[in-house]
């Protein structure tokens, strides 16, 4: 008997999950994106070809893959009951996810805006904390990070992983923040530090450095209303 032709054996041109990595998941078929989920199909079938034929079976239509049932599923060569409940719970998430809103990204053009969006992250603390905000070309937060706990210096900071943070989700803008549990508002000469090398480093890698704002419960200190940004 032929053993099960896993994915693994394809050629690297045939091989979804390695497409989906280097193209996104959008460059796959709809056979190919189930094959990576059952990840083998029979001897001498790939699972592309098993996908291919049980989507056939249902004129190509996932909302009718979705409404067959594990008995049905099973009924083609390769597939099992694991198989199958994978298939119909792919199905699924795919439905939920059409009745989910899509998540309203926090506009974050002001510091008072970043002020009302991080306070309540940090009104408690007894340290200080310093995050990183990147945004996208509208100001609207693409994801927020935190990058210590405990003192703002340059060494706690490491300017180089926000680069890295930005270039990797794809910011056009960041902003950077952190709190004095003090209350006092005043920036310290290591902040003006902090801010200066990330400025620097900015405007090397064309990225907007829009503030850097000092938080304490009920006040701000915004570096760009200062212009000293």
């Amino acid at each position: 008997m032929n053993p099960k032709l896993t994915i693994a054996n394809w050629s690297p041109d045939d091989q979804p999950r390695e497409r989906l990595r280097d193209l996104g998941p959008q460059a796959l078929s709809d056979a190919e994106l189930l094959a990576i989920l059952v990840g083998s199909g029979s001897p001498g079938e790939s699972a592309v070809e098993l996908m291919k034929r049980i989507l056939n079976s249902c004129h190509n239509n996932l909302n009718t893959l979705g409404k067959m049932s594990i008995h049905e599923l099973m009924q083609f060569k390769g597939i099992g009951e694991a198989k199958a409940i994978t298939i119909l719970a792919a199905c699924e998430l795919g439905k939920r996810r059409q009745r989910e809103q899509v998540e309203e990204r926090p506009d974050l053009a002001t510091a008072t805006k970043m002020y009302n969006y991080l306070h309540p992250r940090m009104q408690d603390l007894d340290v200080e904390e310093a995050w990183v905000l990147l945004m996208n070309q509208n100001y609207r937060l693409i994801k927020s990070i935190r990058l210590s706990h405990g003192g703002i210096t340059e060494t706690t900071v490491d300017v180089r992983l926000i680069m890295k943070e930005a270039v990797l989700a794809n910011a056009t803008i960041l902003a950077l923040a952190h709190n004095h549990p003090s209350g006092n508002l005043r920036p310290s000469a290591d902040d003006d530090r902090l801010t200066q090398s990330v400025k620097t480093a900015c405007e090397v890698m064309r990225i907007h450095f829009s503030d850097h704002i000092i938080i304490t419960d009920g006040q701000y200190y915004s570096y760009h209303e200062a212009g000293r940004v």
